[in-house]
C-alpha cells in the first residue's frame, strides 16, 4: 500500500479507489508489527482498531462518515481512552486502566478517527529523547542509533515510520515540536487553553498543551480544528470561536517575520542548522518578505525560568502518584511512611525523582521567594517582551533545536545538557503562544532539521497558513536544487 501524505488523499481512494478502513488498519498494524524494535507504541488496539474500521467503512457506505474518516491515529501514553491502559511511560501507574476518555481524543472519536495504539513517550512526559521511558527508548527510524526526540518520541516515530497516520502528543516545553524536528514531520503546540486538557496527565498544568504530529501541515490544521474549542470538564480552556484553520491555508501578502540573532549566528548551534536556518531566511526575502534580526534580552531566562516553574508544578501534580489508590504500590512496605517512601522511589525514575526534588526545593519556605516568585516574575517580563515583540512582526523564525538527533546514551549523564535541547521551544510554553515545527532538510548525516515559526497569542490561523506556504517553499528550493 502506498504512504499517503494527507488524510484528502486517503479519503480520496476510500471514496474512488477500492481502499477501505479495513484494509488500511491491516496495513497499519503489519507495519507495526514489523517495526517492533523501534519500540514506538506500548499498546496496540489490534481488535478495537479492526472493528472500528468496519463501522466507520460502513459510515463511508451510507453516507454519514466523520470528517477524520479513514485516519488512523495514535495517542501519546499520557492520553485517557476509557477502559484502556495509561502509564504516562511510568510504573508508578502500573496495570492503571483510564476510567473516561480525554475531551480531545472524544472529539477525534466524534468524527471517526480510528485510535490504534498508545505510544511510548518519556516519563510523564519529563525527556527531550524518549530514553526516561520506563518501557525502555524509542529508536529514531532513519538511524536507529539516534533518539527520536521527546517527551513525545513514540508518537513522532510513529508518524515519520508510517505505522500510523498521525499522532497526538503533548507539548509543554517542546514535547511535539523537538521530536517532530529530529523526525522530519509536522509538530504544533497550539495556544494554551485552545485545546481541554481534560483526560491529559498533568506534568506542569499552566504549560501542558495537546498538539497533533502529521506528515503535513493541512492534517494538522484538520485535527486542530476539531480538537479545539470551549469544554465544560475544564476551566482553562479558551471559549473563542474556533477558525475554519482547512480553510484558510492558503497565504496571501507579504509577512513580517524576525529572528533572533543569536538563535541563527551562534556557533554553539550545529553549522548545518545555521546554514539551513539562514538559506530560508534569505529565501523569504527573495520573496518579499520583511526579514529582521532582532535581540532578545531575556533568552538567558527562559530555561531556568521553565525548569523552575515546571518542576514546582510537577512536585503538586506528582505528590497523587502514593501508591494509595492506584497504581503502583512497593511490597517492602511495612508502615504508612514506608509505603510512601518506597513506592515513590521505586515507581518513579531517575528523571522524574531529580524534577519533583527540585520543585519541592523552589517551593520549600527558606527558598519559594528567591526562586518559585521569582520565575513567576520573570516569566511576566517574558511575556511582555514576546508580546511587543508580536506589536511590529507577524512571526518569530527560529531552530527547532540547536543540534539534530543526537546518539542513544550520548546526554544521559549529563542532564544539563539534555535540558539546553529545549532552548528554541519553551518560549512558546513560557509564554503561552502557539508554534509549529516542520522539516528543513537534513544535516550531513541524513538526519532532519526542523524550523520553528512562532506566531502571537491564539494566531493558529495565519500560522498554519504560513507554514504551508514555507513548507511549500522549502519543497520547491529541495527540487530545483
Amino acid at each position: 500500500m502506498k504512504e499517503y501524505l494527507t488524510l484528502t488523499e486517503i479519503q480520496r481512494d476510500l471514496r474512488e479507489e477500492g481502499l477501505t478502513c479495513v484494509k488500511l488498519v491491516d496495513h497499519y498494524l503489519e507495519k507495526i508489527e514489523a517495526n517492533k524494535h523501534l519500540n514506538a507504541f506500548v499498546e496496540v488496539y489490534t481488535e478495537e482498531a479492526k472493528k472500528a474500521a468496519l463501522a466507520v467503512d460502513a459510515k463511508i457506505a451510507n453516507g454519514t462518515a466523520g470528517k477524520l474518516a479513514g485516519m488512523v491515529i495514535g495517542l501519546k501514553d499520557v492520553l485517557s481512552l476509557t477502559g484502556h491502559g495509561l502509564q504516562a511511560g511510568s510504573q508508578i501507574l502500573q496495570n492503571y486502566t483510564a476510567p473516561y476518555t480525554a475531551t480531545a481524543v472524544q472529539r477525534l472519536l466524534d468524527e471517526d478517527a480510528i485510535i490504534i495504539g498508545r505510544q511510548n513517550c518519556d516519563e510523564f512526559a519529563m525527556g527531550s529523547s524518549n530514553e526516561n521511558s520506563s518501557f525502555g527508548p524509542v529508536l529514531n527510524a532513519i538511524n536507529n542509533a539516534k533518539v527520536p526526540g521527546g517527551s513525545s518520541g513514540g508518537s513522532a516515530v510513529a508518524v515519520q515510520a508510517g505505522l500510523c497516520h498521525a499522532s497526538l502528543g503533548s507539548d509543554t516545553g517542546g514535547s511535539v515540536r523537538q521530536p517532530a524536528a529530529f523526525c522530519g514531520v509536522i509538530g504544533v503546540k497550539p495556544s494554551y487553553g485552545r485545546i481541554s486538557r481534560y483526560g491529559l496527565i498533568a506534568y506542569a498544568s499552566s504549560f501542558d498543551c495537546i498538539g497533533p504530529i502529521t506528515k503535513s501541515v493541512a492534517d494538522a490544521a484538520l485535527l486542530l480544528e476539531v480538537m479545539s474549542g470551549a469544554d465544560d470538564f475544564d476551566s482553562t480552556v479558551s471559549e473563542r470561536p474556533v477558525p475554519a484553520y482547512t480553510a484558510g491555508l492558503e497565504w496571501k501578502g507579504k509577512a513580517k517575520i524576525g529572528y533572533i540573532r543569536s538563535a541563527v549566528e551562534n556557533e554553539a548551534i550545529a553549522p548545518e542548522i545555521r546554514r539551513q536556518t539562514s538559506e530560508v531566511l534569505d529565501r523569504l526575502r527573495a520573496e518579499g518578505h520583511e526579514v529582521t534580526a532582532i535581540d532578545m534580552p531575556l533568552l538567558d531566562s527562559l530555561l531556568p525560568t521553565y525548569y523552575i516553574l515546571t518542576t514546582a508544578e510537577a512536585s503538586s501534580n506528582l505528590s497523587r502518584f502514593d501508591g494509595v489508590r492506584y497504581g503502583y504500590r512497593s511490597p517492602e512496605s511495612v508502615d504508612l511512611e514506608s509505603m510512601y517512601k518506597k513506592t515513590r522511589t521505586e515507581g518513579f525514575g531517575d528523571e522524574v525523582r531529580r524534577r519533583i526534588l527540585l520543585g519541592t526545593f523552589v517551593l520549600s519556605a527558606n527558598y519559594y521567594d528567591a526562586y518559585y516568585t521569582k520565575a513567576q516574575r520573570v516569566r511576566r517580563l517574558v511575556r511582555e517582551e514576546t508580546n511587543r515583540f508580536f506589536e511590529q512582526f507577524d512571526f518569530l523564525i527560529s531552530p527547532v533545536t540547536p543540534t539534530t538527533a543526537f546518539t542513544l546514551g550520548e546526554k544521559t549523564e549529563d542532564p544539563l545538557q539534555m535540558y539546553l535541547a529545549d532552548i528554541f521551544t519553551v518560549q512558546a510554553n513560557v509564554v503561552g503562544n502557539p508554534a509549529v515545527s516542520i522539516p528543513n532538510g537534513l544535516d550531513d548525516q541524513g538526519m532532519p532539521i526542523g524550523i520553528q515559526i512562532m506566531a502571537p497569542y491564539f494566531g493558529e490561523e495565519k500560522m498554519l497558513a504560513f507554514a504551508n506556504y514555507l513548507t511549500a517553499l522549502n519543497q520547491e528550493a529541495v527540487a530545483y536544487n
